[in-house]
């Protein structure tokens, strides 16, 4: 039995529910007359080979400090950011990434982030893929979630779950498995509502991955979704 990506979403969000990606601190922001969408992007880049509680903490030490703007980060001391972050791991590749990053921001956009955003999604995706230490994975969540472009995030937990549900696709590749989920979604869901289906769908298979689709003893015996998966059957 072929399943499509539209009927696993919706069983995951009738089991689950929403799950409300990306998490911020709106009042933060709020207080600090500060971007919301700039934590997005540190959180892309410190999540990178690590848990999220791990980013938490890191994202709280630069909110303590008020670093959490392109501005500070772009000219804050090495040393203090690598101190601030290292909860994250890899904190000195991480902190020189994110310097990297902000400083290019300011040169070019003068720390705006709503001037970088308001391009087209592939001349957005092409310069940030540009940018040293942004992968794909990492590019995309910045599109998706902080610059509200619709682009299907691809990560590791999406490609496990794509070997082991009968969709119509066998390919490994991060591109590959992008277009098949973005063309079969696009075809049933709204481009109003594409967005936000994009961002609960890439948590919702986090949730499940994490839950019970594990990479190595998959916990099937409890998974809402036995009967679906071919690993199973």
């Amino acid at each position: 039995m072929i399943i499509s990506p539209k009927t696993l979403y919706d069983i995951l969000l009738n089991t689950f529910g929403q799950q409300h990606w990306w998490p911020i601190d709106e009042k933060y922001h709020l207080e600090q007359n500060s971007d919301p969408r700039f934590e997005i992007i540190v959180g892309a880049f410190l999540t990178q080979n690590t848990a999220w509680t791990n980013v938490e903490k890191a994202l709280n030490n630069l909110k303590r400090q008020k670093a959490l703007t392109i501005h500070k980060i772009a000219h804050i001391k090495d040393k203090s950011l690598k101190t601030m972050i290292q909860p994250s791991g890899f904190f000195n590749q991480k902190a020189k990434r994110l310097k990297l990053f902000s400083t290019y921001m300011e040169k070019k956009y003068k720390g705006d982030l709503q001037k970088l955003f308001s391009q087209e999604t592939s001349e957005i995706r092409h310069e940030l893929l540009s940018l040293k230490g942004v992968g794909l994975e990492t590019a995309d969540s910045i599109l998706l979630y902080a610059g509200n472009h619709a682009v299907f995030v691809v990560d590791s937990y999406t490609k496990r779950i794509s070997q082991r549900f009968p969709f119509l696709i066998s390919s490994t590749s991060y591109e590959e498995i992008q277009i098949f989920f973005e063309n079969e979604l696009a075809s049933t869901i709204s481009k109003k509502e594409i967005v936000s289906a994009y961002r609960e769908f890439h948590a919702l298979l986090v949730k499940l991955a994490k839950e019970y689709c594990w990479k190595d003893k998959p916990n099937c015996t409890i998974c809402p979704l036995t009967t679906l998966c071919k690993k199973c059957l």
